[in-house]
């Protein structure tokens, strides 16, 4: 068997294995009745509370983003989305 031979065999191997993955992720994410998946975010929640690690609070500590964001900030930002931009279109 030529070596080539071996790579693509390996490559097929390799697609069909993703293929199964996803597959099972995706059938297991649907066992789930949107009820079921509101009562599991709820509980995470409340956990999360429970453990002081909620979110954080306004006027607290931290990066501001947002309307309150400074203005510097800002400007980085679009100046971000336009090179972005300007990516897109070459």
């Amino acid at each position: 068997m030529r070596w080539w031979k071996a790579v693509g065999l390996a490559g097929v191997a390799g697609v069909a294995a993703t293929g199964v993955v996803v597959a099972r992720d995706q059938r297991r994410r649907r066992s789930f009745t949107p009820d079921e998946i509101r009562q599991r975010l709820h509980s995470r929640l409340e956990e999360q509370d429970e453990s002081g690690q909620g979110a954080v609070q306004a006027g607290s500590a931290g990066a501001a983003s947002g309307p309150e964001a400074e203005p510097e900030d800002l400007h980085q930002r679009r100046g971000c989305l336009r090179r972005a931009r300007r990516r897109q279109k070459t």
